[in-house]
């Protein structure tokens, strides 16, 4: 993928050679390699290849597959779409997911420091934007008010 981001140990980096390749459409044939599927493409033979929910597919579904998964990816059909966020939050959070989320989809730089806090670890940026530029989204706020996947404390608890 271009445009990927990840953190490795709290720092974000530009991933320059991707080894996972994204299958969108689904007549679209599957390449040799590492590929991310969409759900219902996945589950017609899981095997240890990347899956990518959509905004109106159930995280908890693939609970049972946790331990053969190597990534998850939650798409982002438009920046006003925040269900991504959600779904990202149940997976760290009450599903107990610690494998590599990937934002996929119209991720672009003002949202890289909120979905850090949710959860993701990785970003595929739009490509028609700057890596670059959104590293510098992933610095983000200096204090966080509410409670995240990274500091599950209220600040209010953190005195």
């Amino acid at each position: 993928m271009n445009n990927l981001l990840r953190l490795e140990e709290g720092v974000a980096r530009i991933v320059a050679d991707d080894p996972w390749t994204l299958v969108r459409a689904p007549e679209q044939p599957v390449p040799d390699g590492a590929v991310i599927l969409p759900l219902a493409r996945w589950l017609e033979n899981p095997r240890q290849q990347g899956v990518w929910l959509g905004p109106d597919d159930e995280v908890e579904s693939l609970k049972p597959w946790f331990a053969q998964l190597p990534l998850i990816a939650l798409d982002f059909p438009s920046f006003r779409d925040g269900r991504g966020y959600s779904q990202a939050y149940l997976l760290r959070t009450r599903l107990g997911w610690a494998g590599e989320l990937r934002a996929i989809g119209d991720v672009l730089r003002d949202q890289l420091s909120h979905m850090r806090q949710c959860g993701f670890d990785s970003f595929a940026v739009r490509e028609d934007k700057s890596a670059e530029d959104a590293l510098k989204g992933l610095a983000g706020m200096s204090v966080l008010y509410g409670r995240s996947v990274i500091e599950p404390r209220p600040l209010f608890r953190r005195r």
